[in-house]
C-alpha cells in the first residue's frame, strides 16, 4: 500500500485532514478526564485532592507508554518514507512486544511505590486512603494502557487518522457512561466511590485496546506484526530506544515538576495542591488539543524527512505552529473569560475557586508563547531527535521552572509559582526555535 500522500498532497489539507482527527481524539479524551474529576469532586474535596496527589503516577505512565509509541510512530514513519519495508514490519513487531513489557513493569513498580510517594505530600489519613483505594486499581490497567498507545502510536504512523480516533473516542465515551452509574451505584452496580472511577477508566482503555486489535484484523494495513519478526534486531531497538527514551522522559518531566510544586504550595496550604491539580485537568484540554495536531504531523515529518523533501518539513512546521497558536488563544481567551466557572467544576469552596481563577489566569499568560516550544518539540521528535527535544523538556520541567517557582515563591507567595510558568514558557520558546534551525535540515 502506498503512503506517497505525503509527500505529494498540499501541506495546509494535508496537515488537516491528519490532525483533526486526532484533535478531536484528544479533546473527547480531556473532557473524560475532566469528566473523570467532576463526578469524583462530588465525593468531596478529599477525593479530588486524593486524584491530584495521584496525577503525577497516572501522567508518569502515559508519558513511557507514549514516548515509546513516538519512538515507533517516528521509526515506521521513516522506514514506510525510505521504502524499507522490512523494517517497517520488525519495528511494528517488537514495538509492541516492547510496550508490553513496559506496562507490566510501571504496574508493579507503581503500586509498590505509591504509600511511600504520598506520604511525601499529605499526612490526612483520609486523603492518603482514597489515594490507595484509586491507584491500585487503576495502575493495574497499566499494561493494557501500554498496548492501547503502541496501537494509536503504529495506526498514527500509517496515516490512519481517523481510525486511532474511532478507537479513542469509544473508550471515552465508555468511561463517561461507566462514571457515575460506577461511582454513586445504578442497576447492577453498587456504589463503589472512587474505586468506581479507576475501573470506569480501565474498561474505556481495554475496549479502546480491543477496538485497535479487530481494527488491526479486519482492516489492510501497510505493516504487518508477525511472530517471525520477534527476534531482537539491535539496530532498530537502539533506534527505537535513542529516540523513545528521550520521548518518554520529555513527557514524564512534568510528572516530577508536579510533585514538586505540590511540596513549594503545601507550605502555604493544601487548597493550592487541589488548585495545581485542578489546574491540570483544565490545562490538559488545551495543551492536549494542540498535542492533538502534534500527532497528526509526526509521521508526516518523519516521512518526509526520509523521503528527503525538507523543504516540506519546513512547511509542514509553519502550518503546525500557526494552528497550535490559534488553540493557545482560545485556551487564553477561556482561562479570563470564565475562570471561576471552570474552578467550579471542581470545587464548591468559594476560597478555593477564587484561589484557582487568579491562578489560571496568571499561568494563561504563557499559553501562546508557549506553542512555539511545544511544535518545534514535536517535529523535532518526528525527526527521530529526541535529545533536543528533551533539553526543552528539562528547561521547562526541571532545570529553569523548579528553581524559578521557588525562588518566585519566596518573593510572592503562591503567585510566584503562576508567574513561574510565563517565565518559563518564554525561555523556551527562545531555546525551541534556536534548536529547531540548528536541527532541521536546510531544503
Amino acid at each position: 500500500m502506498e503512503q506517497t500522500f505525503m509527500k505529494e498532497k498540499k501541506i495546509l489539507p494535508l496537515v488537516l485532514t491528519m490532525s483533526l482527527p486526532m484533535v478531536i481524539s484528544m479533546a473527547v479524551s480531556s473532557l473524560y478526564n475532566i469528566i473523570d474529576s467532576y463526578f469524583v469532586a462530588r465525593i468531596g474535596e478529599e477525593a479530588i485532592t486524593a486524584l491530584s496527589l495521584v496525577f503525577p503516577a497516572q501522567n508518569l505512565i502515559n508519558a513511557l507508554a507514549i514516548g515509546f509509541g513516538i519512538s515507533i510512530n517516528a521509526r515506521i514513519a521513516f522506514y514506510l518514507g525510505a521504502g524499507d519495508q522490512e523494517r517497517a514490519d520488525q519495528t511494528a513487531t517488537l514495538g509492541v512486544f516492547l510496550s508490553f513489557l513496559h506496562g507490566v513493569l510501571m504496574m508493579a513498580v507503581c503500586i509498590l511505590l505509591m504509600p511511600w510517594f504520598l506520604g511525601q505530600f499529605t499526612s490526612d489519613p483520609e486523603t492518603i486512603r482514597l489515594a490507595l483505594l484509586y491507584s491500585n486499581r487503576a495502575f493495574l490497567f497499566s499494561p493494557v494502557i501500554a498496548l492501547g498507545l503502541c496501537f494509536e502510536k503504529i495506526f498514527q504512523s500509517l496515516g490512519k487518522m481517523k481510525l486511532t480516533m474511532v478507537s479513542m473516542m469509544c473508550g471515552c465515551v465508555a468511561n463517561i457512561i461507566l462514571d457515575p452509574v460506577m461511582i454513586f451505584g445504578a442497576g447492577p452496580f453498587p456504589a463503589m466511590g472512587i474505586s468506581g472511577a479507576a475501573y470506569a477508566t480501565g474498561i474505556g482503555q481495554c475496549l479502546t485496546l480491543v477496538i485497535y486489535v479487530l481494527l488491526y484484523g479486519f482492516c489492510r494495513l501497510p505493516v504487518n506484526i508477525r511472530w517471525r519478526y520477534l527476534s531482537p534486531d539491535r539496530v532498530i531497538i537502539r533506534k527505537l530506544y535513542s529516540t523513545g527514551i528521550p520521548a518518554a522522559l520529555n513527557l514524564a518531566l512534568p510528572s516530577v515538576l508536579i510533585s514538586a510544586l505540590n511540596g513549594i504550595l503545601a507550605d502555604f496550604s493544601e487548597k493550592y495542591v487541589l488548585v495545581l491539580g485542578v489546574y491540570y485537568k483544565l490545562q490538559t484540554f488545551i495543551y492536549l488539543t494542540a498535542n492533538g495536531i502534534i500527532q497528526g504531523i509526526r509521521p508526516l515529518v518523519g516521512y518526509n524527512y526520509g523521503a528527503g523533501e525538507y523543504g516540506r518539513v519546513k512547511k509542514i512546521h509553519q502550518t503546525t505552529l500557526t494552528m497550535s497558536i490559534a488553540v493557545m488563544v482560545l485556551g487564553t481567551v477561556l482561562s479570563w473569560a470564565i475562570p471561576k466557572e471552570l474552578m467550579g467544576l471542581f470545587t464548591d469552596n468559594s476560597e478555593t475557586i477564587a484561589l484557582g481563577a487568579r491562578a489560571l489566569q496568571i499561568i494563561s499568560l504563557g499559553f501562546v508563547v508557549s506553542a512555539v516550544s511545544v511544535t518545534c518539540s514535536g517535529v523535532l521528535e518526528g525527526l527521530g531527535k529526541g535529545f533536543p527535544s528533551l533539553f526543552l523538556s528539562l528547561l521547562r520541567n526541571l532545570v529553569f521552572m523548579i528553581p524559578t517557582a521557588w525562588l518566585l515563591s519566596r518573593l510572592a507567595g503562591a503567585d510566584g509559582v503562576w508567574w513561574a510558568f510565563c517565565v518559563t514558557e518564554l525561555v523556551c520558546a527562545g531555546a525551541g526555535f534556536f534548536l529547531y534551525r540548528k536541527e532541521v535540515p536546510e531544503s
